[in-house]
Formats: structure tokens, sequence, C-alpha cells
């Protein structure tokens, strides 16, 4: 089943106040708070009973937080604050609706966790593809073979932070064109 519902242009005042709200606990918290903040909300908050949607999308923020706690990633001081934007905003208690709220508690937590991650969509793409290289180039047979491998996953790693940040700079020259001609 699809649901559609129209914002006022209150409600999406209000869902652009929270990512400025949660871009200011950023810039005020250490790194190592916010993503404690996203653990504790991961734990404690109803997501098992929660609907598939619902769930989906919080459920990637442990994949988040995975990503900025990989070293090998490395992920670049720029994306780091974008993602650890959403991990704030996950963690904030003083959403729209209540998340012990039954059933809808955490529906404005999904949609805004939808729309920040389509925010950051190349940063999650680019992060898969760097598992999926890791995984394929396997464990290493001896310390030659790790550090050849270290070589191989520093290079794919370049490749990929490139490859992300070349597609974000497109899409915001795209959205300004598309701004502009409206």
């Amino acid at each position: 089943m699809k649901i559609s519902f129209e914002l006022e242009p209150a409600d999406i005042e209000r869902f652009h106040e929270a990512p400025a709200r949660a871009e200011r606990r950023v810039a005020c918290a250490d790194e190592c708070d916010i993503i404690e903040a996203a653990r504790h909300g991961l734990q404690t908050l109803p997501i098992e009973c929660a609907p598939g949607y619902i769930r989906r999308r919080l459920l990637q923020v442990v994949e988040l937080v995975d990503m900025l706690e990989d070293e090998a990633w490395a992920l670049p001081q720029p994306e780091r604050s974008e993602v650890l934007k959403l991990l704030a905003y996950f963690s904030d208690p003083e959403d729209m609706i209540p998340d012990d709220v039954e059933v809808i508690g955490l529906l404005d937590d999904a949609i805004m966790l939808e729309l920040l991650l389509r925010q950051i969509r190349h940063v999650v793409v680019a992060y898969d593809d760097f598992r999926a290289a890791r995984e394929a180039l396997g464990e290493p047979a001896d310390a030659d073979a790790r550090l050849a491998q270290a070589r191989e996953l520093a290079r794919r790693r370049g490749q990929l932070q490139a490859r992300m940040r070349r597609r974000r700079v497109r899409d915001a020259l795209a959205r300004a064109a598309g701004s502009a001609g409206a």
C-alpha cells in the first residue's frame, strides 16, 4: 500500500528546522557522543514493532554508525559531518511525533531519515562499494599480501571517495540550475 500526504508550508518549515537543529548539535557536540546517542536510540526505540518502512529506515542508522567507525574507509570531514548531522537528528528526542506513540511515533523519524539519506546517497553507495571491494579481496595469507591488500584498498577508497564527491557536486549543480530555472 502506498500512502501520500500533503505538507503545508508550516509543516515543511518544521521539517527544515529539524536538520538545522541537528547541525547545531553537531557543531557543539563530540562525535563520540553523537554516535553513542544514536546507538542508544537504536537500543531503546520500539523498532521491532514499527511498520516495515520505518524499520528499514531506522536500521540504516546502524550502517551509518558502522561507516563512521570504519577506519579503513576514513570518511573525509565534509561527508562525515553530513552523516553526523543525520545521526544527531535521529537521536533528537524533540521531534514532531513523540517516539513512544505506538505505530506512528517513529514516522517523522523515518521521513526525515529518508530525506537526509537522499542527501548523502552518494556517500552510502560509495561505502557499500568499498565494503564489497574489501570483501572481494578476501583474507590475506601473509604480511606481504596484507600490505598489497592495504595498498589496493587505499587506492580503491580514493577512487570511490573521488567519485562520491563528483556525484555530489554534479547533483548540487543540477539542483542550483533547476532552482534558477524555476
